[in-house]
């Protein structure tokens, strides 16, 4: 194998006392895709900055073609040939594709920003990674998947021999994701090192070539990814077993709670039609984009659906809104925990009271302490870990604001818990806390609706697994015959 282009040795960094990494060892290879796995809060996230140039590591040696160098800022890195594309990022929609593309490394003229050279560099970078976007069009009328590809395309400005892919499949469909990995292997054509970070093991195990390991601050494994399994990675990362992560209890499944008939919502979905019964946990798996969360808005009276009927126990509901599904023992945890699920400034506290402050009412007073105690036994057995409860959810991680939403939803007692990706960008670890949580749920008699796109969990998971496809159910299995094969097919009319 040839020598690394970067390699990362002996790093450590702390922040006022607290290590968040101990032992931070990597290597990039040229022409190969390095995942980087770990929990959150495992140093992954404090590596790459220090590998960016966000951070300055207090001790430990980075060499760059083998040569030790300091990188002292995201400038100097980008220098260096070092580039990132994150989850989330920085796009200005009202600039042109090219404009973003050379945002900080503009070409100039006479001391002027040559703007034709600018869009004929653009078009010859997007070019290379076969895409026909304008470069003079604006950033609004692109695609999620186009934004990330004029990422690439910016990192590509620099002729980067680093490039570091966070969770870059987070928002695309099957689709996109695919011609993202074909744009990846052209990248690694080219010799470039690829860093790819992801809590989806099903891309990694499609994109990457090695794999390295991180958890709690220190480098656990480096390795071959073709000399390793998706069993062997989640026990490096959290050091527990597959079990455990997906610690499905069993439950005594009794009889029909929600039955749907023929719900449709033009153009969103047609004629579904299911049911779900006590202590049971039905999957709902679906690519994005399949209809899968617009059924469930439209259960919970988010929406109103053009036809169908909606029963429990027996009796039709005729829910028109939220509330209605509320008092009705229907809970629906959204899929945009922070847009939809929580209001950030206020605390865990009164998060997790909101819907439920009627309770504490008497004699038209507020008795808050009714709620607190509530809510601090809410969040403890969900392990939130805080402060306080009156500590404010936007200081959370991902993986406690999570908790926090469910723990509101289950404060109102519900009969039917729908959860809409409920673990959707939270760490392995965090998430089998979820997953055995909702396992106890269905145990103690709940009727729980799992939407999810990850295809382990609802393997691991579902007692019955719905799929669906482009606004219609495809297929339904049970637990015993679902195989990841089976139930790709149908999701993806391969």
């Amino acid at each position: 194998m040839a020598e690394p282009i970067v390699s990362l040795s002996g790093i450590t960094k702390s922040f006022g006392g607290v290590k968040a990494l101990v032992k931070g060892e990597l290597d990039l290879y040229p022409g190969q895709v390095t995942a980087l796995v770990g929990e959150n809060g495992a140093g992954k996230s404090t590596l790459v900055k220090i590998l960016t140039g966000v951070y300055q590591a207090d001790s430990g040696t980075i060499r760059l073609g083998g040569e030790v160098v300091q990188i002292g800022s995201a400038d100097e890195a980008q220098q260096m040939g070092i580039s990132a594309i994150h989850q989330e990022a920085v796009i200005f929609d009202d600039l042109s594709v090219a404009e973003n593309i050379f945002i900080s490394n503009r070409p100039r003229r006479h001391g002027f920003v040559d703007w034709a050279e600018m869009r004929r560099r653009a078009a010859a970078i997007l070019a290379t990674l076969n895409s026909d976007i304008d470069p003079s069009i604006r950033m609004r009328q692109l695609s999620v998947a186009q934004k990330h590809l004029v990422q690439i395309a910016h990192a590509l400005s620099y002729e980067a021999r680093v490039v570091i892919m966070d969770e870059p499949t987070a928002a695309l469909s099957y689709r996109e994701a695919q011609e993202l990995f074909a744009i990846v292997r052209r990248l690694k054509a080219e010799g470039r090192a690829i860093l790819f970070i992801s809590h989806k093991f099903e891309d990694i195990f499609v994109v990457a070539d090695r794999y390295a390991v991180f958890r709690d601050g220190a480098a656990i494994e480096q390795g071959q990814l073709a000399d390793t399994d998706n069993d062997k990675l989640i026990s490096l990362m959290v050091g527990r077993t597959v079990s455990q992560v997906f610690p499905k209890l069993p439950a005594e499944i009794g009889g029909e709670v929600l039955r749907v008939e023929s719900l449709s919502r033009w153009p969103e979905f047609a004629d579904i039609s299911f049911s779900v019964r006590r202590g049971e946990i039905l999957g709902v798996y679906g690519l994005v984009g399949a209809g899968r969360s617009e059924v469930m808005q439209a259960i919970f009276g988010h929406t109103i659906p053009d036809s169908g009927h909606v029963f429990l126990n027996g009796q039709e509901l005729h829910v028109r809104r939220p509330e209605d599904a509320i008092n009705h023992g229907i809970a629906y945890l959204p899929e945009d925990r922070q847009g939809q699920g929580t209001l950030l400034r206020l605390s865990i506290g009164q998060n997790i009271t909101l819907p439920i402050l009627s309770r504490f009412v008497h004699h038209g007073f507020l008795h808050a302490g009714e709620g607190a105690r509530v809510a601090e036994e809410m969040a403890r057995h969900l392990q939130v870990k805080m402060s306080s409860i009156d500590q404010p959810v936007q200081e959370l991680s991902g993986g406690n604001q999570q908790k926090v939403v469910i723990a509101k939803w289950l404060a109102t007692d519900p009969r039917v818990l729908i959860l809409d990706e409920p673990t959707k960008g939270i760490d392995v670890g965090t998430k089998a806390t979820v997953h055995r949580f909702i396992s106890e749920l269905a145990q103690r008699g709940l009727a729980v609706i799992m939407v999810t796109s990850e295809l382990p969990e609802v393997l691991g998971m579902a007692d019955r697994i719905l799929v669906m496809r482009r606004g219609r159910l495809q297929a339904s299995f049970d637990r015993a015959e679902a195989t990841p094969e089976i139930v790709v097919r149908a999701a993806t009319d391969a």
